[in-house]
């Protein structure tokens, strides 16, 4: 079973640790989009299932919106 599937049409609460034009610490990368994770989810790899914001033109803290995929 896909483990993000029951999240699919639902609203979901996203934190980010990586928006918008943050820089990665360690490889400099520049983040061109909102990159966070849905709080009290677990992935495959043990961390949090990770979320991308896309159509927000600006950093976020937070946001909550309906998954699409």
């Amino acid at each position: 079973m896909d483990y993000s599937l029951p999240f699919l049409g639902t609203r979901v609460q996203v934190v980010m640790d990586r928006p918008l034009g943050s820089v990665h610490p360690k490889h400099g990368y520049v983040y061109p989009i909102n990159y966070g994770f849905i709080p009290g989810t677990q992935a495959p790899d043990g961390h949090e299932i990770d979320a991308y914001v896309l159509g927000v033109n600006k950093p976020l803290d937070k946001f909550s919106g309906i998954c699409l995929a």
